[in-house]
């Protein structure tokens, strides 16, 4: 869409027909009904994504330049499981969650009164969402199913193992809560008729 002024437009400031306010508002018109138009109209910038498709983008860029910045550079193509346990180990050290060792007398305790010198983690629900992610745009960006390293038994039993961890560690429970049916009404069916005789 053009935003530059056309000198020869009857909107334009020297033609004196609309005001500027006016004209934003026309533009803003314009733009909403081409943009509702069911695609007629093409729009200059891409069409904005959820935030988990921006959050999955910005994940597999990580790990792509992780791949990249790693001694010997890999290629998706070499990427195993062993990889992405190193990713994930690398991720611990921007990670925000207090994970408190054994001799902490914290430990256990999900909300302790002070602080201590437990070492800094990222959270194992952040580890999980983030390996969804990354396995989902593996394949997007061309990878197969059978292959995917973020798929690995490797990787979920690390991920199962840092679970039992944190949730000793800092006393939190990371069972999945139960949905609660709803009650079913009882239907009582009259008794079939005897048979005849």
């Amino acid at each position: 869409m053009d935003l530059v002024p056309n000198p020869d437009s009857p909107h334009s400031k020297n033609s004196g027909g609309i005001s500027p306010s006016s004209r934003r508002q026309n533009f803003s018109t314009t733009s909403l009904a081409a943009a509702t138009a069911g695609g007629a109209a093409t729009s200059s910038s891409p069409p904005s994504l959820s935030r988990y498709e921006s959050q999955k983008r910005r994940d597999w860029n990580t790990f792509g330049q992780y791949l990249r910045n790693h001694r010997p550079p890999l290629a998706l193509s070499q990427c195993s499981s062993a990889h992405v346990l190193e990713f994930l180990r690398y991720l611990d050290q921007f990670g925000k969650t207090k994970i408190h060792t054994h001799m902490c007398p914290f430990f256990g305790h999900p909300n302790p009164p002070a602080p201590c010198p437990c070492p800094l983690r990222q959270a194992w629900g952040s580890l999980d969402a983030l390996i969804g992610r990354l396995r989902a745009a593996y394949e997007e960006n061309g990878g197969k199913p059978e292959t995917n390293p973020f798929g690995a038994r490797v990787v979920r039993l690390y991920l199962r193992e840092v679970r039992e961890v944190q949730s000793k560690a800092r006393g939190v429970s990371y069972e999945k809560k139960k949905r609660k049916k709803p009650p079913q009404q009882e239907h009582h069916h009259p008794p079939p008729p005897p048979p005849a005789a």
